[in-house]
Formats: structure tokens, C-alpha cells, sequence
């Protein structure tokens, strides 16, 4: 039992596999080894009619006749078995693993997908997971079944004679072997077309996003010569992989058919010195002409089993990766945000905070300012667990955050980027993002509080408006209006604004800034921004500086003592005087 469940757990770590999905796959390996069980029966049957001609003629028609019946019956029953077992359930299986996947990547740290290449993510998602599933519906069970029933026919043949067993069979373990000499080629290849392929991808990409870019720059020859590398390194790594794999399993396959040149001279030269009779003989040219074409199948895949280390890699990465987990409860008491001694840094090993201090309270409004790279926006992302500190503590309202659950602690925090995220859809559910279970009659309320209604009801189908991919048809203004609209309709406690105003025009940034002074009332806010101006309101200002807190305290008695909030306002002040 123990022997079955660690085939079982290996088979679930190999390729992401559920307890069932592990065990639908052994039962298909089975299916696959039965089918070319059953496909041999019909020479054992050809053997029987042969040794009856060889005696005087046909004594028993009928009973061939039915037998041939009986297994074309059987044939048909094993190959719907089988079917079942290696398609459907399978494809069933695929769908389970691409939920996994989904849900593993809600419980990993947001800094987890800042490390990552997006596009490698969803090449993982999507393309390595259509490639496992190929594997597991068809190189898996073909490659297993044709081992098993190899050995258990392998087995019946030495009973009748070990001499031209071991001539029809010496070439299957060095043909095997030859194949998997191959998977350090393959796995380097493979790995190399993977990552042309991301390239690739990414080219493309950045290509569409930054079009009006490259035209205004006359740069479309540039970036057509660099496509047309990335499509060559792709199909040259392609060729490559192919290859890699054919030498391997060519070679195996021509030295398999050896096998039948050696049973016809052993089997010859025996049956010349009259130690082999005629018919043992004839069944031994059955057996091999036979057994050699689902051998020769399944040297093809194992050598595309092999390939399939470098996929189920990738995956594992995933779903190895450690959560962030916690309390599924909130013990918090209050809102207060605070920082103490906190410690972060990212896999580069540069610190980016070092013994971050200060209080957020709770009714007040706590600006972050500093100069770029000080690990401003750094701190709302920590506030909100999006990553987890190396040392020191968060609390809210004394409620350590790294003992909570991550979505149950973002059930707190209403977060507004200065890069809105739209959705392709209407106005109206766009805004019911922030509370999905929200009437209508709430989502026009924080619409309205937040201004959207003044554009939303000039769209061509009113509220209903699709506003296209990421909300192309609207403006910057108006894109950020329905993403304060949805921290009205969430109505979290905590409010974290990220440069919400930084790149709006005037009048779009007065709309803006009267939603934000209705959304932050008695809330804990925090607020990073580089314009002076829009901190100059702010209840406190912690200034952040070489990833420690330089100053800290009400605007007034910043500009009194001097340092970096004075000169910046200073500066500030400066720039708006100068003219053309």
C-alpha cells in the first residue's frame, strides 16, 4: 500500500497531477498495456490455425471463427476502455490543474509576479500546460503500456524458447538506453526554446503597447529587425530541439529492427541443427514482425516523455512556491497603521528600507514624499502585505499583519494607483469590481461621488458603454474616477494613494481631488505623491530618504526646522514661476 501511494505522490509532483488525476493515469498506463495485450492475442491465435494445417487441415472451424469474433468484441471493449481512461479523464484533469494553478497563484506574495516575466507566466499557464496534457493523454500511457505489455509478452515468449527470446529481445534494453542517453541534450534544447519563445513573445508585446511610440520615432524598421531575429531564434531552437530528440530516437528504432534479422538467422540456424521445429520458428517471426511496432512507438515517447522535464519544471516552480498564509480572522482594534524598526529588501539584496519607523493614525491624512527610489511606494505596498518585511513589524490597530491572511487583510485597504487597471467591459461593472454583491443603486452612488456620472452619461450607450481594453476609450482622468469610484463602492477603512493625480491635466485633477478629499474622511490614509502642493493638506508628512525616515511631523513645523520638505517646496515653488 505504501509502495502504490509513493508511485501515486510522485506521480502528483512530476506533473501537477491531483490524487485522482495520478491515479487515472496509472489506470491508464494499465488500459494501454491491456490493449497490446489483446492486440497480440490474434498471433496466438494465427499460431493455433497454423500448427492445425500443418497437421492435416482445419479440425475445428467454428471455434475460429468465434474466437476471431470474441476478439474483435474484446478488441473494441478494451479500445473504448482505454479511450476513457486516456483522453477523457485526462482532459478533465487539465481543467483541475489549470484552477490549481489560479488558485496557487491568489495565495502567492504580489512580489512574486514582480520578479517574474508575465509572459512567462502565462506561456507556463497555457502553453506548458497544453504540452502536460499531451503527455499525460498520450507519451505517458503509450510509453508504460508498451513497457508492460513488452515485459509480460517478453515473459510468455521465454517459456516456449529462451534461445530466440533473448535474439528477438537484445535490442530492446540498448535501444532503450540509447533514448535516454538523450535527456540532457533534450533538456538543454528544450530549455533554450523556452526561452526564445518568451522572447518572442515579449517582443510582440511591447511592440503593440509602444506602436505610437515607434512610428513617432521612425523606429518601425528597428523593430521589425529585431522580430525577425526573435522569430528566427525561434525556429532555429525549434529545428534544434527536433533534432536533438531524432538522433536519439532514430538511431534506437533502426537498431531495433535488428531484433528481426537476428530471430530469422538464430531461429535459422537452429532449426538447421534441429533443435527449433518449424512452427516455434514461425510464432517467434509473429511475435517479433509484432512486438517491434508498439516498441518503436514507445521509444518516440520516451524520448517526447523526456521533454517534458523542462515543462513540468517551470510548473513546479509555481506550485512549489511558499504562500503567504495567516489568520482567517481580523483582531485588529482600530485603524492606526504603524511601522516599527521595519527592515525590507528585495532578491537583489539592496536594502531598500532600513529601520523604517513612523505612525499612520487613524482620521488623518500621512503623505509620503521623498526622492524617487527612496522606497516610498515600497511602504504602501509592505502597509498592505503585498510582500513580507525582513525584520521589524507592521500592525494595524495592534493587529500584526504577517499573522493575517493576505486577502482577508486586503479587506481593509481600498488602493488607488497612479496605473488604473480597467477592465473591457461596461462603466457600471468596471465600478462593481470594488463590492461584486453591489446593488445598482450603490454603484451609481459611488459613481457619483466620485464624478463618474459626468462622463458616463455622455457615452454612446450611457453606463452600458464598453470602454474597451484597459479603458482605451477614455481618458486619464476618467479612468482614474472609476477606480476612486470603486474605493467609494468599497468603503475600506484604509485608504493608500499612489501618485493618484500625478499625470492628470488641471481640471481632471480638481475633479479627482474633491473625490479623494469625500473618499479620505475619517479613514487611516496614506498618500505618496511628488507634487508639494498636493501634501501641503496632509495631517503628517514622513520623509523618506536613502530608506530611512529623514523627517517626520505636521507640514508647519517641517518648513520650520528646515531640510529636505522645505527645499523641495522651495524648488517646487521655483518651477511654477518659470515661463518660455
Amino acid at each position: 500500500m505504501e509502495h502504490k501511494m509513493s508511485i501515486i505522490n510522485f506521480l502528483r509532483h512530476k506533473y501537477a497531477l491531483t490524487e485522482k488525476g495520478a491515479k487515472d493515469l496509472v489506470w491508464s498506463c494499465c488500459a494501454c498495456a491491456l490493449q497490446d495485450i489483446v492486440l497480440m492475442m490474434p498471433v496466438g491465435l494465427l499460431y493455433l490455425l497454423v500448427k492445425d494445417l500443418l497437421s492435416g487441415g482445419i479440425s475445428r472451424p467454428a471455434f475460429y471463427l468465434w474466437a476471431a469474433l470474441a476478439m474483435l468484441v474484446l478488441i473494441a471493449a478494451v479500445a473504448l476502455v482505454k479511450y476513457n481512461a486516456q483522453f477523457v479523464s485526462v482532459y478533465i484533469e487539465s481543467g483541475k490543474r489549470r484552477i490549481s494553478l489560479a488558485e496557487k497563484l491568489r495565495k502567492l506574495p504580489l512580489s512574486y509576479f514582480g520578479k517574474k516575466d508575465l509572459t512567462d507566466l502565462t506561456s507556463t499557464i497555457m502553453a506548458d500546460c497544453a504540452t502536460i496534457e499531451t503527455g499525460t493523454s498520450h507519451w505517458i500511457p503509450e510509453l508504460i503500456g508498451s513497457m508492460i505489455s513488452t515485459v509480460l509478452i517478453c515473459v510468455g515468449c521465454f517459456t516456449f524458447d529462451w534461445r530466440m527470446s533473448l535474439a528477438a529481445l537484445w535490442p530492446a534494453p540498448v535501444a532503450i538506453a540509447i533514448v535516454l542517453c538523450s535527456s540532457k541534450v533534450q533538456n538543454r534544447v528544450t530549455r533554450r526554446q523556452s526561452k526564445a519563445v518568451v522572447e518572442l513573445a515579449d517582443n510582440i508585446q511591447e511592440g503593440l503597447e509602444a506602436f505610437q511610440d515607434i512610428r513617432s520615432a521612425n523606429a518601425e524598421g528597428q523593430w521589425l529587425s529585431s522580430f525577425r531575429g526573435k522569430v528566427g531564434a525561434v525556429e532555429k531552437s525549434a529545428i534544434r530541439s527536433e533534432l536533438g530528440i531524432a538522433y536519439f530516437v532514430v538511431s534506437a528504432q533502426i537498431l531495433l529492427r535488428f531484433g528481426i534479422v537476428s530471430v530469422a538467422l538464430t531461429g535459422g540456424l537452429l532449426l538447421r541443427g534441429g533443435s527449433l521445429d518449424l512452427l516455434t520458428f514461425f510464432m517467434f517471426l509473429l511475435v517479433a514482425s509484432r512486438l517491434y511496432d508498439p516498441m518503436s512507438g514507445a521509444l518516440t515517447n520516451l524520448g517526447a516523455a523526456i521533454s517534458l522535464n523542462i515543462p513540468c519544471e517551470r510548473m513546479d516552480g509555481i506550485l512549489s512556491h511558499e504562500e503567504q498564509e495567516g489568520r482567517g480572522e481580523l483582531t485588529n482594534k482600530g485603524y492606526d497603521i504603524c511601522f516599527e524598526n521595519v527592515l525590507f529588501a528585495y532578491d537583489t539584496g539592496e536594502t531598500v528600507l532600513d529601520g523604517v519607523s513612523f505612525t499612520a493614525r487613524q482620521g488623518e491624512v500621512t503623505a509620503l514624499i521623498g526622492p524617487s527610489g527612496c522606497g516610498k511606494t515600497t511602504v504602501s505596498r509592505l502597509a498592505a502585505r503585498f510582500w513580507d518585511i525582513q525584520g521589524g513589524r507592521i500592525s494595524v490597530g495592534g493587529m500584526d499583519i504577517s499573522k493575517v491572511d493576505p486577502e482577508t487583510l486586503l479587506s481593509l485597504y481600498s488602493i488607488v494607483f497612479q496605473d488604473v487597471t480597467l477592465f473591457n467591459n461596461s462603466v457600471m461593472e468596471n465600478i462593481r469590481i470594488g463590492r461584486k454583491d453591489a446593488t445598482d443603486a450603490e454603484v451609481m452612488e459611488a459613481a457619483r461621488l466620485a464624478h463618474v456620472d459626468v462622463f458616463a452619461e455622455r457615452l454612446p450607450q450611457g453606463w452600458d458603454t464598453l470602454i474597451g481594453e484597459n479603458g482605451c476609450t477614455l481618458s486619464g482622468g476618467e479612468r482614474q474616477r472609476i477606480s476612486i469610484a470603486r474605493a467609494f463602492l468599497k468603503g475600506a477603512p484604509i485608504i493608500l494613494l499612489d501618485e493618484a493625480t500625478a499625470s492628470l491635466d488641471v481640471e481632471n485633477e480638481t475633479f479627482v481631488q474633491e473625490s479623494l478629499s469625500r473618499l479620505i474622511q475619517d479613514k487611516t490614509v496614506i498618500v505618496i505623491a511628488h507634487r508639494m502642493r498636493t501634501v501641503a493638506g496632509a495631517d503628517k508628512i514622513v520623509v523618506l530618504k536613502d530608506g530611512k525616515v529623514q523627517q517626520n511631523g505636521a507640514p508647519a513645523v517641517l518648513l520650520a526646522e528646515g531640510g529636505f520638505y522645505k527645499e523641495m517646496t522651495s524648488l517646487q515653488g521655483a518651477a511654477m514661476e518659470w515661463n518660455i
